[in-house]
């Protein structure tokens, strides 16, 4: 694994924060975000060694930056046989209250031509702004390059005063999929508490 000890000269201060937290989260096993540390720290530590003078000190540079590079491929190689497996997952966290998240930034790069269905497990599609959510969420899914087909959604039934809303509001959204022939299959259960979402990929092996 890359370490990341790197001169304290102040031009690199930026570069050895980020390449820290990757090699934390890479010792973590968490890749994804350890991929995305790696390789900002490394385009990081590029900007520094265009500014060098001092041979001695860019050798160095060079060789951390190959070194971290090489490990940043090979955690590449990794996942992208994990989503070829279709063993891939990855969970993202976001804070109460956070700002600045939309559906094509958390959900771009599993918007391809392969994906075909998507499952999606939500307790709480039932209020307005919910529903809207939803349908926001189908519309990337059609907007997209992917060519989805069937969106499977279990959530729970609203057994107080808005299920009536909550079914009417489903049903119109349905239609409205089904004019772009793509079928969404709704099942409602009491026992669901996480939300997940899966996206399933076409290829000749299929998973």
């Amino acid at each position: 694994m890359a370490k990341s000890g790197l001169g304290l000269d102040a031009g690199s201060s930026a570069a050895i924060t980020v390449l820290k937290r990757a090699v934390e989260l890479d010792s973590e096993s968490r890749y994804q975000p350890a991929l995305v540390c790696y390789q900002e720290g490394i385009d990081l530590l590029l900007q520094v060694l265009k500014g060098t003078k001092d041979d001695t000190k860019k050798d160095n540079l060079r060789k951390k930056i190959t070194g971290y590079m090489d490990r940043a491929e090979n955690i590449k190689k990794y996942l992208d046989q994990e989503k070829e497996d279709g063993k891939y997952h990855k969970q993202i966290k976001i804070d109460e209250n956070a700002t600045g998240f939309s559906y094509e930034s958390l959900f771009q790069e599993y918007l391809s031509e392969t994906v075909t269905e998507v499952w999606i497990e939500d307790p709480y599609i039932r209020y307005i702004h919910q529903l809207y959510n939803f349908l926001r969420f189908c519309e990337m899914l059609i907007k997209r390059p992917c060519k989805v087909k069937t969106i499977h959604l279990l959530t729970s039934l609203d057994e107080g005063g808005g299920k009536e809303q909550q079914i009417s509001g489903l049903k119109e959204i349905k239609e409205s999929l089904k004019s772009h022939g793509v079928l969404l299959e709704l099942e409602y259960s009491s026992s669901i508490h996480d939300r997940e979402i899966r996206f399933r990929l076409h290829s000749c092996q299929g998973f």
